[in-house]
């Protein structure tokens, strides 16, 4: 049987060819070891049977997303559950849990549209206790996700299916959301580990890619409390389109807060501007 220090130099070397990341073998390597990863470096005379990891390897070389393969991913400093029935958290998504948490008042209600994972509104319960926090989704499948990685974490936070707002009956401080937002061309130029693997409805809502956008905006007139806002996660080349729709329903921009790639990534409105 090879040692690690053999295995893992020669897996390593090969997915820097295939255009891989070598750290992807090590995470992997981890996990099946269930070691950390200084272990693998300061036992690398351990024998090691390379076949389940280069099964592993082969759904990485195919594709398929390193979270979907280890079955989690890291949001706000907690790990949580993922696989194809939801999208992978991404950290621009952060800025928009930030926002959340600093408009929310003290007491309030938040509003999470289009549940996935659960990230954004798991981590705006267990960031602010105080808050009453909803989410909901269209997917029973991506329900039963965020349900799985509520009771894992603790959370107090409320899932419901709801087609938007379509079953909520009530206000709220702060509606948020990661809303599908890439348009349809452009959806069928990103990569294939993204465009193959991840949820079509949770990227594309159509053409020009602020459909569900004005939806939610239609829905929230009626949901969003007097002093609230809403707070959504917009694409690249979206800022000036975002800003003509939220004129033509007669919200207010707050503000246009950027990724750390300086792309306008969160938007904030306020309620209907007067």
């Amino acid at each position: 049987m090879p040692r690690l220090d053999d295995v893992r130099s020669y897996h390593r070397e090969d997915a820097l060819q295939r255009g891989i990341n070598p750290r992807d073998v090590d995470l992997l390597l981890s996990d099946l070891l269930g070691k950390p990863l200084s272990w693998l470096i300061a036992y690398g005379e351990t024998p090691v049977d390379p076949k389940p990891l280069e099964e592993l390897l082969a759904r990485r070389y195919g594709g398929e997303p390193l979270q979907y393969i280890r079955r989690r991913t890291e949001f706000y400093s907690r790990e949580y559950y993922v696989d194809d029935r939801v999208l992978i958290p991404r950290p621009e998504t952060e800025i928009l849990v930030d926002i959340a948490l600093e408009r929310a008042p003290r007491g309030g209600s938040v509003i999470d549209i289009g549940s996935g994972s659960g990230c954004i509104a798991i981590t705006i319960e267990c960031e602010r206790p105080d808050l009453h926090v909803f989410s909901v989704d269209a997917s029973v499948e991506a329900l039963a996700v965020s349900s799985l990685n509520r009771a894992r974490l603790g959370s107090r936070a409320h899932f419901a299916a709801s087609d938007l707002l379509a079953s909520v009956d009530a206000q709220f401080d702060v509606i948020a959301s990661n809303p599908p937002y890439v348009p349809l061309r452009e959806y069928e130029e990103l990569a294939v580990e993204v465009r193959i693997h991840e949820p079509r409805i949770a990227l594309t809502p159509g053409p020009d890619g602020l459909e569900i956008v004005e939806r939610i905006l239609d829905e929230a007139s009626t949901h969003l409390r007097p002093q609230g806002c809403i707070v959504l996660e917009v694409g690249y080349g979206q800022e000036q389109p975002m800003r003509a729709l939220a004129e033509a329903k007669r919200y207010a921009v707050d503000a246009f807060l950027p990724d750390l790639a300086g792309i306008p990534r969160v938007v904030v409105l306020s309620a209907h501007a007067q």
